[in-house]
């Protein structure tokens, strides 16, 4: 299985910024991609942003040129750094992580727990 612990949420004003950390343990074959969703109330759940192991990245227009999303394959950890925060950011962040548990397995999405972001305006 496959233990993602997020980190770095919390309250900040419109315009400023924050830095998500989501570090994966346990005991898996290999992490094919990594990234972060968020969910606002009464939303559904939405990408945020993606990096694959060979560092390729993916960012959901809303938050291009604002968000950028890095990785430290060794550590097994994704960073999402945050900047010019709108009150439209504000929701729960999970980090996700696409890995395989054995090398014939199929690679199955694993979940964090969540951490909130809530941008004041």
């Amino acid at each position: 299985q496959v233990q993602l612990v997020e980190s770095g949420g919390g309250l900040v004003q419109a315009g400023g910024s924050l830095r998500l950390s989501c570090a994966a343990s346990g005991s898996f074959f290999s992490i094919d991609h990594m990234g972060w969703y968020r969910q606002a109330p009464g939303k559904q759940r939405e990408l945020v942003a993606t990096i694959s192991s060979d560092g390729s990245t993916n960012y959901v227009d809303s938050v291009k040129g604002r968000f950028t999303i890095s990785g430290d394959n060794a550590k097994n950890t994704v960073y999402l750094q945050m900047s010019s925060l709108k009150p439209e950011d504000t929701a729960v962040y999970y980090c996700n992580a696409n890995a395989k548990l054995g090398s014939i397995w199929v690679p199955r999405d694993f979940w964090g727990q969540g951490t909130q972001v809530t941008v004041s305006s």
